[in-house]
């Protein structure tokens, strides 16, 4: 037998082992739980902004959530003497496997708190409330449970439900593309692209292109850090680029509890100009 069928029969028992252990993976589902020895490592889509394309395991749930994130904006597109800032607790993320590669999403906004001050009246307006609601459903086309690798999809719609005006004026939609990749040295990378249906001051709906890239490592044990990079473009200009410029830390509390912390700096006029931020993430 020559080293060539040899090495073709182990490719080929390679493969066939690992569609075997996706199969039996693939049989477990929201009334069927994923059993714990079968559970993939914990994975989350916060706290960047780059969204993970691995799904909750089939039967289980998970927490995400902003304890508080604020939010400082003095340097704005029209070069007005404003400043606006943004308190945010309890921001949460809901999700539940459905399938292997599939899992439902439940995102709202709890508690809003907005105030605008005009510097040359020295004049404030302040607004509390509650804010939008989010649905997403995440689909894993490969990599989910392992390789190098992995892709998704993420359809979502916003609905307006916020108080006060403090969300959007109408239902919007967006479909996210999350892909994830292994380095050499323990490096990980995420990179997204997004493309978000919104409306505009006048009620038009206008397309936003998003991109975004992060690098994480471990500093320590269970402690990991990351930077990144964010752009949201309206490709009819129609309003200024968004840049940012991310970075933040995770810690593994254990396989199931994580806490972040992080800061979101505005390159250009049009985000916040700073945005720090602590949260926590639970898997039931």
């Amino acid at each position: 037998m020559s080293k060539f069928t040899i090495a073709a029969l182990l490719a080929l028992w390679a493969i066939s082992s690992a569609a075997f252990a996706e199969r039996n993976k693939s049989e477990f589902n929201l009334f069927n739980p994923t059993p714990p020895d079968l559970m993939r490592e914990f994975t989350t889509d916060r706290p960047d902004k780059t969204e993970s394309p691995y799904t909750v395991d089939a039967g289980h749930m998970q927490l995400e959530m902003d304890l508080v994130s604020y939010s400082y904006d003095r340097r704005n597109p029209q070069h007005e003497a404003r400043r606006v800032q943004t308190l945010n607790i309890l921001s949460t993320n809901f999700k539940i496997g459905l399938l292997n590669n599939l899992d439902f999403q439940l995102v709202s906004d709890n508690f809003l708190w907005f105030r605008e001050e005009d510097l040359r009246t020295n004049q404030a307006d302040e607004t509390t409330g509650a804010g939008d609601t989010t649905l997403r459903f995440k689909l894993n086309l490969w990599g989910n449970d392992g390789g190098k690798s992995a892709f998704g999809l993420m359809p979502f719609v916003t609905f307006p439900t916020a108080t006060n005006d403090l969300g959007v004026q109408d239902t919007e939609f967006g479909l996210i593309l999350p892909l994830a990749l292994s380095l050499p040295h323990d490096f990980s990378v995420g990179l997204m692209t997004e493309f978000d249906f919104v409306r505009d001051e006048r009620d038009d709906l206008n397309f936003i292109w998003v991109n975004s890239a992060t690098v994480s490592h471990e500093i320590v044990k269970k402690l990991d850090g990351y930077v990144e990079i964010f752009t949201a473009v309206d490709p009819d200009r129609t309003s200024s680029a968004e840049i940012t410029f991310d970075f933040g830390v995770t810690y593994a509390v254990n396989e199931n509890v994580q806490l972040d912390a992080g800061l979101n700096i505005g390159v250009t006029r049009e985000p916040d100009d700073w945005n720090p931020f602590v949260g926590l993430s639970i898997r039931y």
